[in-house]
């Protein structure tokens, strides 16, 4: 990790334009748990490759997920990442855009350094499925006939398709077998639901210290699984209230409380809370395939992780 930082810091230079560096060394150097570089890392190793070129393409995911982090916030309007005010807010919205395109940019460079078309292949892939998870998220949320398929599309492109790529790339440049990759593939992709699921549940149940404030998701009317569920439970009286505050946006005092209190009685939070944990287990039986190494140990450590928090 030392040697990917060290690649970050190379690769977020600008001759031309100071700002960039700024931004960026703002939301890299802010404390992040560097998850997505560690799998690429991981991934290679357990395969017996120290090859540099998984250096290089750990810190290309770390760029596309600097880049994505920057463009939601001003999509999202946020005002806060990671416990510290947002790029948007300290710049303006058309700096976190552009340098996010810029890391785009630089995540792709690093990319075809590696000189492999099947690794360049999966990285555009999965910006791509990035991009169109963020539109479906877009057209999807406020509407109450969203439903657990469409946020699992959702969640798989905005989140899972990173951590899936991350470790596919790992184990292309170490050379994995089809069954291999397979599993690689199925751990991150199983692993980047688990993680978005908890991070969805702690909007109504974590603490801001973690770097959100309780109820951004119900104040930014996204439909996530524990609203979601108590939607598709509710009675006309309560489904008139999430009309009312999802749909349509009238959002009063005491408003999240009742929300809460709508998905305690039904039950929404826990369920979403043994989901998560579900697609946890699903990312540690996807290690079978993998040889027995320490860090095999370890991947199936980080799936507990991501879910901890929760129970």
């Amino acid at each position: 990790m030392e040697a990917v930082n060290a690649v970050i810091r190379e690769r977020m230079a600008s001759r031309h334009a100071p700002r960039i560096p700024e931004v960026t060394a703002h939301l890299v150097e802010a404390g992040g748990k560097r998850l997505r570089p560690m799998l690429t890392l991981a991934a290679a190793k357990l395969l017996g490759s120290d090859d540099i070129r998984a250096v290089k393409l750990a810190a290309t995911v770390e760029f596309i997920h600097t880049a994505t982090l920057l463009h939601d916030d001003v999509v999202d309007e946020s005002t806060k990442r990671r416990g510290r005010p947002t790029a948007n807010l300290l710049w303006d919205n058309k700096s976190s855009v552009l340098v996010g395109d810029y890391l785009l940019a630089r995540a792709f460079q690093l990319m075809t350094e590696c000189g492999s078309l099947e690794v360049v292949t999966t990285l555009a892939n999965a910006s791509a499925v990035i991009s169109e998870g963020e539109v479906l998220q877009l057209t999807a949320a406020q509407s109450l006939e969203t439903g657990t398929e469409i946020y699992l599309n959702v969640i798989r492109g905005k989140t899972a398709a990173l951590f899936s790529a991350a470790c596919e790339v790992g184990g292309m440049v170490a050379n994995a077998t089809p069954a291999q990759q397979a599993a690689l593939f199925a751990y991150g992709d199983a692993l980047g639901i688990a993680f978005q699921m908890a991070d969805d549940l702690l909007d109504y149940g974590g603490t801001s210290a973690i770097g959100k404030n309780i109820g951004d998701d119900f104040r930014e009317r996204k439909l996530t699984l524990p609203v979601i569920l108590a939607v598709e439970k509710a009675d006309a009286e309560e489904r008139a209230f999430w009309t009312r505050v999802i749909e349509k946006g009238d959002q009063r005092e005491g408003d999240l409380e009742e929300a809460l209190r709508l998905m305690q009685k039904h039950g929404t939070l826990e369920a979403t809370r043994l989901e998560a944990h579900a697609w946890a287990d699903k990312a540690r039986a996807a290690l079978a395939d993998l040889p027995d190494h320490p860090l095999r140990g370890i991947l199936a450590d980080v799936a507990t992780y991501v879910v901890a928090r929760l129970t």
